[in-house]
């Protein structure tokens, strides 16, 4: 028998106030389901010219305050934030037929927290923070290859690669959270979160 929460909806939307405490247990499940990276999902991002930008980065972090991501400040996706801190988030989840949608703005993570989470990474991608200046042309895959091997030089002491200035987070504070599941014959069960002024959640069915 196919169980509902108090809104109509399957019960995997469960019946909570807080999406990010919703979004911990679809995560959870999709960690036990998704053969590879759960914690992929869809940045979209605009210029300040309003052209828009898509790509797949990896989620490393949310609470309370959203939804973090590491990546070159300098990069396409660094410099359109830069320029216009408006961002969409989506989570497509094939294995549980689910969605996730966000919507809000960026802010930078702290010094502090960038380089907890840089230190965590493995030597190569240490190594590759320094090396590779994302989304600049290259005139050949050699060029790439020999600035890794520059900067293994340069850092030989594998526990001892400082965090470049141009390689940091940024955080996604929601406004909008939307929870999708697959329905048959395309009837899909959507519910979105919305945030107001004071911090407050509401909830509102959309039609699928």
């Amino acid at each position: 028998m196919n169980q509902k929460n108090s809104l109509g909806l399957n019960s995997c939307f469960l019946d909570l106030n807080d999406p990010m405490q919703l979004f911990k247990v679809w995560m959870d499940e999709a960690k036990k389901t998704e053969p590879n990276d759960p914690n992929a999902v869809a940045l979209a991002t605009s210029d300040k010219k309003n052209l828009p930008s898509v790509r797949m980065v990896l989620l490393k972090d949310f609470n309370e305050y959203g939804f973090v991501f590491y990546t070159n400040l300098n990069s396409q996706k660094g410099i359109e934030l830069k320029e216009n801190p408006n961002a969409s988030m989506c989570f497509h989840w094939k294995s549980l037929l689910r969605q996730v949608r966000i919507s809000g703005s960026v802010s930078s993570v702290s010094d502090k927290v960038a380089d907890q989470y840089y230190n965590t990474r493995g030597y190569e991608s240490r190594i590759g923070a320094w090396a590779s200046k994302q989304s600049k042309v290259l005139s050949s895959r050699d060029e790439l290859i020999n600035s890794i091997k520059d900067y293994k030089k340069k850092f030989e002491d594998q526990n001892n690669v400082p965090r470049p200035s141009h390689w940091s987070g940024w955080n996604l504070s929601p406004l909008t959270i939307e929870f999708w599941l697959d329905g048959e014959s395309r009837i899909h069960e959507r519910l979105k979160y919305s945030k107001d002024s004071n911090g407050i959640w509401s909830q509102s069915l959309l039609s699928p």
